[in-house]
């Protein structure tokens, strides 16, 4: 991809693999990928938000591909990944700047607009809403309920077990991830019920190829952050609910007062599982504008790349002009 810039920096105790694009001295534009993604899944966007006017950077977020990757999942709490993102702020000087993160890239981007009101001057989550600081660590609900039966994040919990069969055949786990998690899935499919011992990908469709919006380069990028390295990193972010619970305390009753977007794939089973949070979000994020996407499920930055630069082109011009 041509005008893409790569930087190593040193920030929080880690290595972070840090990709840029456009004017350097234009406006700070953060896109922060979520899982199991990389960088790259913000390719659909880059060429249009360097258009605009925007300087865009784009993580690897830690556990993924060139970036630093500790083997304690306590290392993986959110306050602790927002610092990783504030100390390259930090770093390259950046006194103002606009967030976007997408599935876990989202969480991130949503706490660094609550702990960096003055610096983070708009913001847009991708997939996952955010409702406040919850009541009890969400970890503690998903166990109450899914006791006699399998749900994805419980299955993450124990550290090698979810490794084991992703990191088995990484190509045919993204493929599975990919389709199963998207708009050509049946509504929910990714959700099935299964029996608590099953497995990750039991019961799940395998295509046999790729997206129509995934091709062959963009693939070889997802694979290779994943590839020699395994899953390990990525999964550790599942297994800090109660430590981010325990973390952001401090930010118990605060809001998120800058301009916000929300955007959701219709078809994304993340709308089904966070139905409670999309109806607590206004509260929390009083300047919100929300938009659902048909026919798109989780990778909507992707699978209706259009859409999505209308409205992310539309509120940055709006929010924070180039």
């Amino acid at each position: 991809m041509p005008g893409i810039d790569h930087r190593l920096l040193d920030v929080n105790g880690i290595r972070l693999s840090l990709y840029g694009a456009g004017p350097s001295a234009a406006r700070p534009l953060w896109l922060l990928h979520g899982f199991p993604e990389c960088w790259h899944a913000w390719r659909q966007q880059i060429a249009p938000l360097v258009a605009a006017g925007y300087r865009l950077w784009l993580p690897e977020m830690r556990g993924y591909g060139r970036s630093s990757a500790p083997s304690d999942p306590a290392a993986y709490d959110l306050i602790t990944l927002c610092a990783d993102i504030q100390g390259a702020m930090d770093a390259l000087g950046q006194r103002e700047v606009a967030v976007i993160g997408h599935d876990w890239g989202a969480p991130v981007a949503w706490h660094l607009a609550l702990l960096e009101p003055q610096r983070v001057r708009a913001v847009a989550g991708l997939a996952v809403p955010f409702g406040g600081r919850p009541k009890r660590p969400a970890i503690e609900t998903m166990r109450r309920f899914h006791a006699e039966g399998f749900h994805y994040i419980l299955y993450f919990q124990a550290p090698g077990v979810a490794e084991a069969e992703m990191d088995a055949d990484p190509a045919r786990t993204l493929r599975l991830m990919l389709h199963n998690c998207s708009g050509a899935a049946p509504k929910d499919f990714f959700l099935q019920q299964k029996p608590a011992g099953a497995r990750l990908f039991d019961g799940l469709q395998d295509p046999g190829q790729l997206p129509s919006w995934c091709d062959a380069e963009a693939f070889a990028h997802l694979l290779a952050t994943f590839e020699g390295r395994g899953f390990y990193g990525a999964l550790n972010w599942y297994r800090n609910f109660e430590r981010n619970w325990q973390r952001t305390e401090a930010l118990q009753d605060r809001s998120i007062e800058q301009p916000a977007l929300f955007l959701l794939g219709e078809r994304d089973p993340v709308g089904t599982l966070e139905a409670y949070t999309l109806e607590q979000m206004p509260k929390w994020v009083p300047r919100l504008l929300q938009q659902r996407l048909a026919n798109a499920g989780h990778w909507l930055q992707n699978e209706a790349a259009a859409e999505v630069n209308g409205y992310l082109l539309a509120f940055l011009a709006r929010h924070y002009p180039a």
